[in-house]
């Protein structure tokens, strides 16, 4: 199982009150919901690979040519 990386998180008031709201209307933790948030902005920007894709590479990874 991968480990999670732990960081503070300085936040304002007001956009963690509206997370904290978002977060019970979907039945997810805040921490949930913002890490739920953030891999959806990062796919959006092309900068998460697909799971397909880091499987693949890895395949390769292991394969002399």
């Amino acid at each position: 199982m991968a480990t999670k990386k732990s960081f503070v998180l300085r936040i304002d008031p007001e956009v963690s009150n509206a997370l904290e709201r978002w977060a019970a209307d979907e039945f997810r933790s805040m921490n949930g919901q913002i890490e739920f948030l953030l891999s959806q902005a990062l796919k959006k920007a092309g900068r998460l690979p697909s799971k397909k894709k880091s499987i693949e590479q890895n395949t390769d990874e292991g394969t002399p040519e």
